[in-house]
């Protein structure tokens, strides 16, 4: 399976839950806990989404396609697997403590 490296940093006090769903009955769901960064591989066609808990019960919150949250981009040289990986883009300051988070493209 050709696989695309994401990461997403839940740069928010309250939980959120990653949906990633894709082609041939792909599917992963994590829960992602405050400032935590959630790594995991799917395949290129696939649709990541964030879902957040609410008043009104859980509701999505974002939909991005894979490739927009991907780590590594063609013609970059990749870290060694033994280092954690960086992600492409990022921002981030909260507080004393710095936060990662990825933005959408």
């Amino acid at each position: 399976m050709n696989a695309v490296l994401c990461s997403y940093r839940n740069c928010t006090e309250r939980m959120r839950i990653i949906r990633c769903c894709g082609p041939g009955d792909f599917f992963l769901e994590r829960v992602v806990f405050p400032f935590e960064v959630l790594t995991f591989h799917c395949p290129p066609a696939s649709d990541v989404e964030v879902w957040a808990r609410d008043s009104e019960g859980v509701v999505l919150i974002e939909q991005l396609p894979a490739d927009a949250m991907a780590m590594q981009q063609d013609g970059v040289s990749l870290r060694p697997e033994w280092l954690p990986q960086v992600p492409s883009r990022a921002v981030g300051v909260k507080g004393n403590a710095s936060s990662v988070c990825l933005l959408p493209r």
